[in-house]
């Protein structure tokens, strides 16, 4: 994926494989457990407040949800070349398209155990492989959109 700068948006372009694999990766969202255990310090909040929390992280992930179908059945959102994909996003796009590809890295990397160190490869199988590859290729996505918004 190659981002420039343009005005106040970032034109956007992917190889057509590319797009696939972004499409692909935005559709699993949300990854992230909705009640994970030690996401919060449950001791330290009151019964209620954890109750209100977990709403809200609710009605966001329900939000979010929404908002990716809008924005990958937007027939004009992508403009198809003879080789790639165009698009342009907005600082603030670029920011909640970061959130959601890092709910995807995270809760890849929750499904793998939540490796501390680096994940052997020799670990990988046909359960853990595709979880490994998911949170490798979000995280991708994200350095590219996170060194486009540093320039």
């Amino acid at each position: 994926m190659k981002i420039v700068p343009a005005g106040d948006k970032f034109v956007c372009q992917l190889g057509k494989r590319e797009k696939n694999l972004l499409f692909d990766l935005l559709k699993l969202y949300p990854c992230i457990p909705a009640a994970r255990p030690g996401a919060t310090k449950a001791a330290a909040l009151p019964e209620t407040s954890q109750r209100l929390l977990e709403e809200a992280l609710a009605e966001q992930r329900t939000t979010n949800r929404l908002q990716i179908q809008k924005w990958l059945a937007d027939p004009h959102r992508f403009e198809e070349t003879e080789t790639s994909w165009r698009f342009s996003l907005s600082g603030p796009e670029i920011e909640w398209l970061l959130q959601i590809l890092n709910d995807v890295r995270v809760g890849s990397w929750l499904s793998l155990g939540s490796p501390d160190e680096k994940l052997e490869l020799s670990l990988l199988n046909a359960k853990t492989a595709p979880h490994f590859w998911t949170m490798q290729l979000a995280g991708e996505f994200e350095m590219r959109l996170l060194k486009a918004l540093e320039a």
